[in-house]
């Protein structure tokens, strides 16, 4: 397929936390508000004069200082944030908005406030570890509507003199709904029989929308839609099977592309830093306040591992095989960063039920954070590929015998 026009400008993006887009808006005199999870609503990080940074740490080499401070046996994701942190990699944040979600990231950011990763020079700077509810009753809604109130908004308005109202919440959703909308159409184009964007361009653009101020990044959003719409796919299709990766953070577009070129098109992500979820509308009301429509928003939508009610548990397995019905994907690969304690428990159990109760052909992988260089993981996706073609081969045959 011909490259897409803003391809290469979105991939340099990626490239440094503190990128362009950044440093462009820091420039014109908003907050830098970084945060490391869904459970921590965006949304509200994006009202006026603030825009939402999801912590990231591109080029990852050594982490040797963050595991002297956490160990080798805790989540290579939390330690590359800590190790990047401590390389002065985050000044240029003015807030860290952080989730006690599991005890990797906990100690990542407690390592982080105490060893004064931030710019003393910024008198207003705040860290927020929010308390966050494991299910989505009403309780639970409630009782994030307090934790952000008292963490995020009050913060804010009190440090920095941000409208916290909420008319600017409701405003902060409007932009959101439009970044959401643009990424939803162009992912659907993952739909066709030979779709006309690869995992890999889909990947690389939706983490820009996590990672860059969104309204920088809407016209060429606009631009790209429309140039998919008229984009000729290869004639001869470059991929083998169809999958939907399911599991832990990925915000390394090379393990798609190492997915890719084993020759599985990645056509759904299920991934924390993917699109599903966290790019779909939030849809708001005017009979109830849109703090409280947020937080039930986020805890209803939400497919973390660390919602451990049945009920929740069964939403991401059914979820996961809709994502496979609707996408047309011949398979899963569920995969998890190694040492994280939530997703070893989950990817254990769904790729057994996904396989013997749902029929799906599923691949179990555990992997470093940087994974663009591993041979193993290239040649258990290329097994994979090859054994989902072989289940084809035998399917068409006992179609022919009958």
């Amino acid at each position: 397929m011909k490259d897409l026009k803003h391809l290469y400008y979105f991939e340099k993006l990626l490239e440094d936390a503190n990128n362009d887009l950044v440093r462009q808006a820091k420039a014109e005199g908003r907050l830098a508000l970084g945060y490391t999870c869904y459970h921590m609503p965006e949304v509200l990080l994006n009202l006026d004069g603030c825009f939402s940074v999801r912590l990231r740490a591109p080029r990852t080499g050594s982490m040797e200082i963050a595991t002297y401070y956490m160990s080798n046996a805790t989540c290579e994701y939390a330690r590359a944030l800590l190790e990047r942190g401590l390389e002065g990699g985050y000044k240029f944040l003015d807030a860290m908005a952080g989730v006690d979600v599991c005890e990797c990231m906990n100690r990542g950011m407690e390592n982080m406030e105490l060893l004064g990763v931030s710019d003393p020079e910024k008198k207003g700077f705040f860290w927020c570890n929010l308390d966050s509810p494991c299910s989505d009753d009403e309780d639970c809604v409630a009782h994030l509507r307090e934790q952000l109130s008292r963490k995020i908004l009050k913060p804010l308005h009190e440090n920095y003199g941000i409208d916290v109202s909420d008319a600017a919440i409701r405003k902060a959703v409007e932009r959101h709904n439009e970044i959401c909308r643009l990424i939803t159409e162009i992912g659907n184009f993952r739909k066709l029989n030979n779709p006309t964007i690869t995992g890999y361009e889909f990947h690389i653009l939706t983490l820009a929308t996590y990672v860059c101020p969104k309204d920088l990044v809407v016209e060429k959003l606009r631009e790209t839609l429309e140039e998919l719409k008229t984009r000729e796919p290869d004639p001869k299709k470059k991929f083998r099977a169809k999958v939907v990766v399911v599991g832990s953070e990925i915000d390394d577009p090379e393990l798609i592309s190492l997915i890719e070129d084993s020759g599985a098109l990645v056509v759904a992500d299920r991934f924390c830093y993917g699109s599903f979820p966290g790019r779909q509308e939030i849809v708001l009301t005017e009979d109830e306040d849109a703090l409280t429509q947020v937080c039930r928003n986020y805890l209803q939508t939400t497919l973390c591992v660390r919602h451990c009610a049945q009920h929740k548990v069964q939403k991401r397995l059914d979820f996961a095989a809709e994502l496979a019905r609707d996408y047309h994907a011949d398979g899963i690969i569920y995969e998890q960063i190694k040492f994280c304690t939530y997703w070893s428990y989950e990817r254990a159990l769904a790729s057994h039920v996904m396989h013997n109760e749902y029929n799906i052909p599923t691949l179990s992988i555990d992997r470093p954070y940087m994974s663009r260089t591993s041979g193993q993981l290239r040649t258990r996706v290329q097994a994979f590929v090859e054994s989902i073609e072989i289940k084809k081969i035998k399917a068409k045959k006992n179609r022919e015998v009958k």
